[in-house]
């Protein structure tokens, strides 16, 4: 029986977790080392880590948070932010991390995910799309925190990273991120359909059958959410929290 990852997507600033809507407004949700302790007592598949402000900020990423991070974990990582170059993605491998997100960069330079994937293999390589609506309602690619539009189809943007050699793709709904009101489903059926490697749904998870949506009807192959995990009731109490393996199992199975 196929059963999707579920995976928080844990966002950090200044050291710090954060937690956005619509990308905008951070509010701080706490200290990354203890939401890693609380996730490694609950059996989680797998988390994924973005420095929201190294992008904005053209900074390097903060190595030394990294390698906490890959200390602590006791499942596999995805870090992304403030990659651009080889020599990076290099340093962060030899800690332990498994995985790495390229989102603006790979707007920029697509040739770099080619070239990411043929050095390290295509498993090791996730391209996280942001995006937006405009004003027409129509699909549009940003980058840079949601700050740089980009006029690319998310879709198009899709198979060509898949074809450079991305091995999966991270797809966020900056209109949906921190709502807590669902996925974008016909943004991500659309995706999903388009392209042969997993696609990660990203932004607006609130509940457990939204997960069962993204993969039903969205045809997802995994699950992110940021709110649903580090948040609790109407007054967005913090509390760091996951599923019960029996309720995950509930998923696939709906």
């Amino acid at each position: 029986m196929f059963k999707p990852r579920v995976i928080p997507c844990l966002l950090l600033q200044n050291k710090g977790l954060v937690k956005t809507i619509k990308f905008k407004d951070p509010t701080y949700v706490g200290d990354p080392i203890n939401a890693i302790k609380i996730f490694n007592e609950k059996g989680v598949d797998e988390l994924i880590f973005i420095d929201i402000e190294a992008a904005v900020r053209n900074s390097m990423p903060k190595m030394d948070v990294i390698e906490k991070i890959a200390t602590e974990c006791f499942m596999p990582v995805c870090y992304g932010g403030g990659i651009r170059n080889i020599s990076i993605i290099k340093d962060i491998f030899s800690i332990g991390i498994e995985k790495v997100s390229v989102s603006s960069y790979a707007v920029e330079n697509p040739k770099f995910i080619q070239e990411t994937s043929e050095r390290f293999g295509s498993q090791s390589i996730v391209v996280c799309i942001d995006v937006k609506k405009n004003i027409f309602g129509k699909y549009e690619v940003v980058t840079h925190n949601a700050g740089k539009k980009t006029g690319v189809d998310p879709v198009q943007h899709a198979k060509n990273m898949e074809k450079m050699g991305a091995g999966e793709i991270l797809l966020n709904s900056v209109d949906r991120d921190g709502t807590m009101q669902g996925y974008d489903l016909n943004l991500l059926q659309r995706v999903a359909d388009a392209v042969n490697v997993p696609v990660i749904a990203s932004g607006g998870a609130g509940k457990l059958e939204d997960f069962t949506d993204a993969v039903k009807k969205g045809h997802a192959s995994a699950v992110a959410a940021g709110s649903m995990f580090v948040f609790y009731g109407k007054h967005r109490a913090v509390l760091i929290n996951y599923p019960e393996e029996q309720e995950i199992d509930k998923i696939s199975q709906n």
